[in-house]
């Protein structure tokens, strides 16, 4: 019986990555699909159809390009996150986790005054098949940039308490992959939906 009660715990030190870290590349993994299906689904559409180039021209592309380095600079400020979780430097890791979120919330502020100027122009999911991918595709990834926000703050919470830092500083690895998942897919998104 011994032998059976500890066969549980041999077999998950054996593998080879953490439980937590599997879980997140799996959920990364079901994420790219849908994602991915987005984006052929936009390509399919878009090389059958002429008339797609007009539309896209009504996007900004200075907001679109500002959004850009905003998500690369947050994904800078994520990887210094975990490089201050390595050199146990809490203050950088208190910092650059509040930086990311800012940035996060920089990011949705811009897309809600895209989202503004486009609906006072009447340009809405229902005007083209355009504008129902760009607010369907758009809309889904800034939900993932709130999602992450919002896994980022539990986070600073959680290491903003006493002996959090030593207790929950380890998830920043885990945040930072869905982070730098969210900032990858918008790289894909903005030339499809902003440079035609």
């Amino acid at each position: 019986m011994s032998t059976a009660a500890h066969a549980p715990a041999e077999a998950a030190e054996s593998t080879p990555f953490p439980s937590a870290k599997l879980g997140m590349w799996w959920f990364l993994a079901s994420e790219i699909m849908v994602f991915g299906g987005l984006i052929v689904t936009y390509l399919l559409f878009r090389m059958a159809g002429p008339g797609w180039t007009a539309d896209i021209h009504h996007n900004s592309t200075l907001l679109g390009t500002i959004n850009t380095l905003v998500l690369l600079t947050s994904s800078f400020t994520m990887v210094e996150v975990h490089r201050a979780r390595g050199r146990d430097d809490e203050r950088r890791f208190r910092l650059n986790l509040a930086l990311t979120i800012l940035l996060g919330f920089v990011f949705l502020g811009i897309k809600g005054v895209e989202y503004a100027a486009h609906i006072r122009e009447g340009l809405v999911p229902a005007k083209s098949m355009f504008w129902a991918f760009y607010f369907g595709m758009t809309g889904l990834h800034g939900l993932h940039v709130a999602g992450g926000i919002v896994a980022n703050a539990c986070l600073y919470a959680a290491a903003a308490r006493p002996g959090g830092f030593a207790r929950y500083g380890h998830r920043a690895e885990m945040n930072g992959l869905y982070w730098h998942f969210v900032d990858v897919v918008w790289i894909f998104l903005f030339p499809l939906l902003y440079l035609g």
